[in-house]
């Protein structure tokens, strides 16, 4: 009995912080909100970008980082795919709200909806949920 309770990255604490064995373990009551509509800003500054759009899938995730130390602004969010890469920015016009739910301690996230590379501008449209 002391094996399931042992606080352990592969005792039953483990499996509520979903750490047993790299599996994903859904928390009871977890669910994902659709907010909005949106697009990813700012990825004809990306260096690379056009080597990366042929990974980027529609339906991948998206992970919302804040940037408040942002010089140009306050409430930046970074867009970066699943693998750490940065990709954009949640354009300044949409990104109040979800800095704000961000800094309350709220997962927001996004799925790409759709993309099109136009000449060295990469348009990724997405849909940005908060995970609750």
């Amino acid at each position: 009995m002391s094996d399931i309770i042992k606080s352990n990255e592969n005792g039953i604490v483990g499996l509520l912080h979903s750490k047993v064995n790299g599996l994903s373990v859904p928390k009871p009551f977890e669910r994902d909100i659709y907010l909005f509509d949106s697009h990813v800003a700012g990825t004809s500054f990306i260096e690379g970008i056009e080597e990366l759009e042929p990974y980027l899938k529609i339906d991948d995730r998206l992970d919302f980082f804040r940037e408040p130390d942002n010089k140009y602004d306050t409430q930046a969010i970074v867009i970066k795919n699943t693998d750490g890469v940065k990709i954009g920015y949640v354009p300044k016009e949409d990104n109040v709200i979800f800095s704000r739910l961000m800094d309350a301690g709220k997962l927001i996230f996004g799925r790409i909806t759709n993309k099109e590379m136009k000449r060295k501008w990469l348009k990724i449209d997405i849909r940005i949920f908060l995970s609750e």
